[in-house]
């Protein structure tokens, strides 16, 4: 089928059932297979569904293996989320609907959300003990989405400003935020989601590279 030919897509605010995103990570790790064959790693791939989404890891099988994985996450996770972002669209290929699947690779996306919660909520303690907002560190989408979930699960508000490779969570009471044309941090992570999928082609773009150099 041709990438124009109509599909059957999924209306924009229907929630996905269990089965279409078992369905995602299905598609998105027979890729991720193709892929580690490409470049010639190692590597067991578990599928998964995590608070809404497919959720996909590759780990180590054998010894040796998460030394040369470590390629495949990069400086800052950067190479990890331009595989993340050929894989969703691997997946809206076949499915014909936008994907929001996650990727993880030598289990750093777990370790740096233990490091983010333990950030987000020093930083919920010193706005409480203070009554002053705090800012983070910049961080990329999927940084901020776990930050503004521990802000909100701790009472208080957040909201991401600033533009990229800049942009961070900004931590404050929920009195400060008393004008209606304040961003809610639902409204924000929602955008900061979206921005995942915007990066879409730059992460391609960097992926491919190191596709390329491994080959080389």
């Amino acid at each position: 089928m041709s990438e124009h030919a109509t599909q059957s897509q999924r209306p924009k605010h229907q929630a996905i059932s269990v089965k279409d995103l078992e369905e995602e990570g299905e598609i998105g790790a027979d890729y991720l297979e193709e892929f580690l064959d490409i470049v010639d790693l190692g590597g067991d791939i578990d599928i998964d569904v995590d608070h809404g989404r497919a959720s996909v890891a590759v780990i180590a099988s054998e010894e040796g293996d998460e030394r040369e994985l470590a390629d495949l996450v990069g400086r800052d996770g950067e190479v990890l989320e331009a595989i993340q972002e050929l894989t969703r669209l691997a997946v809206q290929a076949r499915t014909g609907n936008r994907s929001r699947l996650m990727l993880d690779i030598n289990g750093y996306r777990a370790g740096r959300r233990a490091e983010l919660t333990k950030i987000a909520e020093e930083a919920v303690t010193k706005v409480k003990a203070t009554g002053e907002a705090v800012a983070l560190e910049p961080m990329n989408p999927f940084e901020r989405k776990v930050c503004h979930d521990v802000v909100a699960a701790a009472g208080l508000f957040s909201e991401s400003e600033g533009t990229e490779p800049h942009r961070h969570v900004v931590v404050m009471l929920p009195d400060d935020v008393d004008d209606v044309d304040d961003i809610d941090s639902d409204v924000d992570t929602a955008a900061d989601s979206a921005e995942e999928i915007d990066s879409a082609e730059a992460g391609a773009e960097a992926a491919a590279q190191t596709t390329q150099a491994e080959q080389a």
